[in-house]
């Protein structure tokens, strides 16, 4: 399994401001193997504890939070010895231990010169928050799933990650076909580990399909486990719609599409549970592309999309052969959805602090799909699902706010025209491209 964000833990090991580090992500996305392959490949060892009934594990942390008497017995339960420098500390599944997160406060206080890892459900961890949560004593990375390269590498298609990555134009142009085909591939698989492991192994999608909606289930077993009982049908009645909404020509969420009379208030709470487990992804429409975008946001309109390309299609129930064959009616009316679903996947992995929304008129016959606040510039990012590209909101966009940079993402190859970049859409992730390159 090939992961780029060991970059990011390398960093923070090396940090001369190291905290204890929370590892988020929704279920699935590979924090556990993160972790330990983390702890194998960067350090002389690792103790790794999970408190999924592990009744012995928490009662390591029941007493009190002498970090002595904590490590001692975790080398006991682990039997690996620990080396403040040389060894990883794993905390797994930590929300099933309040007092383990709690002890995080204490390590950073008075035993900073350990390596802390932990991770678990971003359900209950933010359960836990406001009750011994150690804020401001912990450092926070989010894991997504796996990027398009990844999934090419895993595939050992290692020459195509490598000129995508390093942005080859010329060899680009020759490879677009190929590299297409493999991206409709990755649609529909997406970047679950397990899913993509299981391809990689198999080159079976009926395989892949079991396991994604294995890991669906996991999700609805999450829901009744940590959200509270009242909330649990609204939850999943915003989680099935979602790709209804998504196949609409106007993809704006609207809850009167859940039922009649349903109103945003009324589900509030189970949405922020979706958006807190990262399970969805929220964008804000903004009502002008000035600086600062959050300034100009409409929270109450918005666009809901899932976190993983790979389960949007299998909630949807698409066909392998409705993606590999675009001229298939269902994938022709449903493509757009599933190339913005992608682009937005991309651009949150790769820039995971940029602010991204979306724009549209007042009389909503021109929308943007994304509008990104990049290095303080206003980003207007266009998704087209064909190559066919004309676009009178683009036009409008540009005409009404003159924009430095505008993106236009197709399934065309990259080319500049002006101050519009034309990239095709497996280098979503690259969407900023200094005018020199």
């Amino acid at each position: 399994m090939i992961r780029y964000f060991m970059e990011n833990l390398q960093k923070w090991k090396d940090s001369g401001y190291r905290k204890p580090l929370v590892l988020q992500g929704a279920r699935q996305v590979g924090k556990t193997w993160v972790m330990r392959e983390f702890g194998r490949l960067h350090y002389k060892n690792f103790a790794y504890l999970n408190f999924d009934n592990n009744e012995r594990a928490k009662g390591i942390f029941e007493q009190d939070f002498d970090i002595a008497r904590i490590v001692k017995a975790v080398e006991i339960e682990t039997e690996e010895k620990i080396d403040k420098k040389e060894t990883l500390l794993i905390f797994d599944e930590i929300q099933e231990c309040p007092k383990a997160l709690t002890s995080l406060k204490y390590f950073c206080e008075n035993a900073p010169e350990y390596h802390i890892v932990c991770a678990g459900s971003l359900l209950g961890v933010a359960s836990s928050e406001g009750s011994g949560f150690p804020v401001g004593k912990v450092d926070f990375l989010t894991l997504y799933p796996m990027t398009f390269l990844e999934f090419l590498e895993v595939l050992g298609k290692n020459d195509f990650a490598h000129i995508i990555k390093n942005l080859e134009f010329k060899q680009l142009a020759i490879f677009h076909e190929k590299i297409l085909e493999l991206l409709k591939q990755y649609f529909f698989i997406g970047g679950m580990p397990m899913a993509v492991k299981i391809f990689a192994e198999s080159g079976d999608f009926t395989e892949v399909r079991n396991t994604q909606n294995l890991i669906m289930q996991s999700y609805y077993a999450d829901f009744t486990k940590h959200i509270p009982s009242r909330d649990i049908a609204k939850v999943r009645q915003i989680w099935n719609s979602i790709p209804k909404q998504l196949s609409k020509e106007n993809k704006r969420f609207l809850y009167a599409d859940l039922k009649i009379g349903a109103r945003g208030r009324d589900y509030e709470t189970a949405l922020q549970w979706l958006i807190d487990s990262g399970l969805v992804r929220k964008i804000n429409k903004v009502n002008s592309p000035s600086l600062p975008l959050i300034a100009y946001e409409e929270s109450s309109i918005f666009k809901l999309y899932f976190g993983d390309v790979g389960l949007l299609c299998a909630m949807a129930n698409l066909d392998i052969k409705t993606i590999l064959e675009p001229k298939d009616e269902l994938f022709f009316h449903y493509k757009g959805a599933i190339a913005e679903q992608f682009v937005l996947q991309e651009l949150k992995t790769n820039n995971p602090q940029m602010p991204l929304y979306y724009w549209a008129n007042t009389k909503n016959t021109a929308e943007i799909e994304f509008i990104a606040q990049f290095e303080n510039n206003i980003i207007p990012i266009e998704v087209k699902s064909g190559v066919h590209v004309q676009s009178k909101s683009l036009k409008k966009y540009c005409e009404q706010y003159k924009p430095n940079l505008a993106v236009r993402i197709s399934l065309k190859n990259y080319g500049r025209e002006g101050n519009l970049t034309a990239l095709p859409i497996y280098l979503a992730g690259h969407f900023y491209i200094p005018t020199n390159a």
